[in-house]
């Protein structure tokens, strides 16, 4: 079993940055590849960007790439989600999930755990 606890989201206006984190609990997390995913109000949970178990493969959706980079630090368990020049579209709550491979997956249907969230904010 793998928890994940998110954090780091927050207000922020149109144009500033944010870093969220994740925490992982399990010995596996350096086996695992990591995702960031986010559902806005009335809207379905999409994919926001990825990470494969080394570090060494990444991959983000169109609406944050050049905007945002996805990290991660085996030795503390914490996969991490940079985003700067933030939008008022990027309003959402953020999930962090953890996928049982070593490979990138870019749908939630690709991840077995995840996290509670954490609520990101920007207004204009």
């Amino acid at each position: 079993q793998v928890q994940l606890v998110e954090s780091g989201g927050g207000s922020v206006q149109a144009g500033g940055s944010l870093r969220l984190s994740c925490a992982a609990s399990g010995r596996t997390f350096g086996t695992y590849a990591m995702g960031w995913f986010r559902q806005a109000p009335g809207k379905e949970r999409e994919f926001v960007a990825c990470i494969n178990w080394s570090g060494s493969t990444t991959y983000y959706d169109s609406s944050v790439k050049g905007r945002s980079t996805i990290s991660r630090d085996s030795a503390k368990n914490t996969v991490y989600l940079q985003m700067n020049s933030l939008k008022p579209e990027d309003t959402a709550v953020y999930y962090c999930a953890a996928r049982r491979s070593i490979g990138i997956g870019t749908t939630s249907t690709d991840y077995h755990y995840w996290g509670q969230g954490t609520q990101v904010t920007v207004s204009s």
